[in-house]
């Protein structure tokens, strides 16, 4: 559930640039790219609300650093972003602190 939610809102976030790039006037704002981001944002906020019911906060909150690390590395590989050292460093310690919060220090 929560990684559906993460997939969903790293894929609105990725959409949202889509449908921003380029434009500028508020009217342009409203394109397919960000209705269908919207979308996909809000998917995720139900997806998000829901796995609340059943985790703590801060098991559930500790997913949303996997957001960021899935918009940088679609942001390289789909919108084709520039890749730093220096970056990739820092979305491999975002999932390694992910990973220890999940396996050693979730809440119960």
């Amino acid at each position: 559930m929560l990684c559906a939610a993460t997939v969903s809102a790293a894929s609105g976030q990725l959409l949202f640039r889509v449908g921003a790039r380029g434009r500028e006037g508020l009217t342009a704002f409203v394109n397919f790219p960000i209705l269908l981001g919207l979308t996909c944002y809000a998917i995720g906020t139900a997806l998000w609300i829901y796995a609340l019911s059943s985790e703590s906060l801060v098991n559930v909150y500790a997913f949303s650093a996997l957001t960021f690390a899935l918009v940088y590395l679609g942001g390289v590989a789909l919108l084709g972003e520039t890749l730093t050292a220096g970056a990739v460093a820092g979305v491999g310690l975002v999932l390694a602190g992910l990973y220890l919060i999940v396996r050693f220090g979730g809440a119960t």
